[in-house]
């Protein structure tokens, strides 16, 4: 069967939120894991999705994972300036990955992009561990910009996100 990226449809939306969180929590990427603040907005797919876009992978009646795809500055950017669209929240159900619906995701928020007037550059936060998505990314032509990488909270504590750019 193929995978097809679609728009999350309201009845997924706990089905995506667990499937991101779970990801989130499997790869250690929560540093206070099940009680980490991040996993309530990983698990909020209703918010993300009423000012953003959220797409799935789906295979059959499977969903495999999802993405949050920001097309400029807004309540849903991290990073998005003017020009700028965002990547974000990209997870992949353990069980499916290795099949390409990530990199299906990201190609799909990337064909987003390039309809968006005005759009000259896609970016994204990552953070250090995630080396297989830095793969994707760089295989579809993004770059590191070190000197966009951020702290998003840094008072709490010492994770910097790093960012990846595609110029459009």
């Amino acid at each position: 069967m193929d995978i097809v990226i679609r728009h999350v449809e309201p009845g997924e939306y706990e089905v995506l939120g667990e499937i991101t969180a779970r990801a989130y929590l499997q790869d250690g990427l929560l540093d206070f894991g099940e009680s980490d603040g991040y996993l309530e907005e990983l698990k909020d797919v209703a918010k993300r999705a009423a000012s953003a876009q959220v797409l799935v992978a789906v295979e059959g009646d499977r969903l495999l994972g999802g993405v949050t795809f920001v097309p400029g500055p807004g309540p849903m950017a991290d990073l998005a300036g003017p020009g700028e669209t965002e990547i974000r929240m990209l997870a992949v159900d353990g069980a499916a990955r290795g099949r390409g619906a990530g990199e299906a995701l990201v190609r799909a928020c990337v064909e987003r992009a390039r309809a968006v007037d005005g759009c000259e550059r896609v970016v994204l936060s990552t953070q250090k561990a995630m080396r297989a998505a830095h793969r994707v990314y760089e295989r579809l032509g993004f770059v590191r910009a070190p000197e966009r990488d951020w702290k998003p909270l840094p008072e709490l504590y010492d994770l910097t996100l790093l960012t990846y750019e595609l110029t459009l």
